[in-house]
């Protein structure tokens, strides 16, 4: 193994170029086809290191054709003619059987086990979206941002075919209705529980106080990934690329101090301060009348909110398109209901779940 640690999709890129294409350029010199490194991996998203090479990493690439006539001779003429090894890096993989993860696999003879798969565009949206192209807009709110965010990262190596840029292009961001719909969503979600985390707290539920301001906060970041027009990441990463935005300056302190508080006062004062930088990043976006940008108290209460509810409500007024205006007005996206990997990673059961929003 190299003692150098290459980045996932630098050495997926180099693979391409100085292993793969020239077995291509000689056995196929017709073919018309786009090379690509997206889906899943640490590496896809370029927050890959050195743990991230026990499984599933590696060079690596898709290729996609127009269609899979000549995919299983292709297949065979790489296994035959790559190399062994890539910049210190075997080239052949093994899959774990427990858990259906790839390994690197150094065998010295036979076919190379190598992972240069072959795909359609329309195979690769019935893969990961099961949908075809141009999604609806019950298509695309049972996506999810981390298969969106998957399917758009990476990067493309070889654009003959022009399929794969295309398909990129078309679900590099939310139609802006959709757009919408789903920043809506999530200022509802916050106006639903914002003046429950200091309810439970003046009870002396401090356990549940600090569970529903997490809640909260994360509502927060999965608000600011929506309003700066980025797909959030699966759990891993979620803080990470988080720190990346734009806004993370500004918020940060506060939600960092959330979490940390001891009681429901030091929480809400946090959460307020956030809030309120949310409410002036919304009126920078222009897509409703300019808002109050304070908080105040909840029904004469002890606890201060910023109305997560009536904020939706003037995003949702500014919906046009008939089919995101007939989507269930606070529902939101499957990752807004959502957080099971049970759904959020298999096409299959977003599928199913898409009944939830047809009405």
């Amino acid at each position: 193994m190299n003692n150098t640690f290459i980045p996932g999709l630098e050495l997926s890129r180099r693979f391409y170029v100085e292993a793969v294409r020239p077995i291509l350029d000689a056995h196929y010199p017709d073919l018309v086809y786009d090379a690509a490194l997206i889906g899943s991996g640490s590496e896809v998203q370029g927050l890959d290191d050195w743990t991230s090479t026990d499984h599933g990493w590696g060079p690596r690439l898709q290729i996609v054709l127009p269609d899979l006539d000549q995919a299983e001779a292709i297949h065979l003429a790489l296994a035959r003619n790559l190399p062994r090894r890539f910049l210190g890096y075997p080239t052949g993989f093994v899959r774990d059987e427990a858990d259906g993860s790839y390994m690197l696999d150094g065998a010295a003879d036979g076919l190379i086990k190598h992972r240069v798969t072959l795909h359609t565009v329309a195979g690769l949206l019935a893969d990961w979206l099961n949908a075809d192209l141009p999604l609806s807009a019950v298509e695309w709110v049972t996506a999810g941002d981390q298969t969106l965010r998957s399917l758009t990262g990476g990067g493309v190596f070889h654009a003959g075919l022009g399929d794969l840029p295309r398909l990129r292009a078309e679900l590099a961001a939310y139609p802006h209705d959709v757009w919408l719909y789903l920043l809506a969503a999530n200022w509802e979600r916050i106006g639903q529980e914002e003046h429950l985390m200091g309810r439970a707290g003046s009870r002396g539920d401090a356990l549940g106080s600090a569970l529903i301001a997490g809640r909260l906060v994360r509502d927060i970041m999965r608000l600011a990934f929506l309003m700066e027009g980025q797909y959030a990441p699966y759990p891993k990463w979620f803080g990470t690329v988080f720190a990346q935005l734009n806004c993370a300056d500004d918020l940060l302190p506060d939600l960092q101090a959330v979490m940390a508080a001891t009681t429901w006062q030091e929480r809400e004062r946090h959460l307020v301060q956030a809030y309120e930088v949310m409410t002036r990043w919304h009126n920078q976006l222009k897509i409703s009348e300019p808002l109050s940008e304070a908080a105040s108290s909840f029904h004469g209460r002890p606890f201060r909110v910023i109305w997560g509810g009536q904020i939706a409500a003037t995003i949702r007024a500014a919906i046009t398109d008939p089919a995101v205006k007939a989507l269930p007005p606070t529902l939101g996206g499957i990752d807004t209901i959502s957080d099971s990997t049970d759904v959020l990673s298999y096409p299959e059961v977003k599928a199913r779940a898409r009944a939830i929003w047809r009405r």
